[in-house]
């Protein structure tokens, strides 16, 4: 389901990609949860889009850091992604992306990774379907819906 795994050779974007997390989180706007965190999200052509989590005095209008990057990209024209990286200050958990941001990026595919990381660098790789596993997406809006009845 999910890899600690070291990179490769071939997988040297990951590092700086992590780095970008962590230094994402550093422009965090978080003075009532003072919880601060980063991401840094690639694309298919290796343009990287970082966001972080910007909080509201009416708490349901913040954003995470997940869906502030995944915004800034598509505002920028691109729909389909490599891979995303988390950062958070915890030092002895991997952070992990919330309900609504896993939904948020399942939108573009299920199919991309999602790099949880700690401030040492190590990380769990996963996919976006094995975080939200029987996810609703735009195939469930293209399927027959049973008519209601009415006229």
């Amino acid at each position: 389901m999910f890899s600690r795994k070291l990179p490769t050779e071939s997988d040297n974007w990951i590092k700086p990609l992590l780095h970008k997390s962590q230094k994402a989180k550093e422009f965090a706007y978080c003075p009532y949860s003072k919880f601060r965190v980063g991401a840094a999200l690639v694309a298919h052509d290796g343009t990287v889009f970082t966001g972080c989590n910007v909080e509201n005095a009416c708490y349901n209008l913040g954003l995470c850091a997940e869906r502030t990057a995944i915004t800034k990209a598509v505002s920028e024209g691109y729909r389909s992604f490599k891979a995303i990286a988390i950062a958070s200050d915890m030092e002895e958990e991997f952070i992990s992306t919330c309900g609504g941001c896993r939904q948020f990026m399942r939108e573009f595919s299920g199919k991309w990774s999602v790099f949880m990381t700690k401030p040492d660098g190590s990380y769990i790789d996963m996919l976006v379907e094995d975080l939200l596993p029987v996810s609703f997406c735009t195939d469930d809006l293209k399927k027959k819906k049973a008519s209601s009845g009415s006229t």
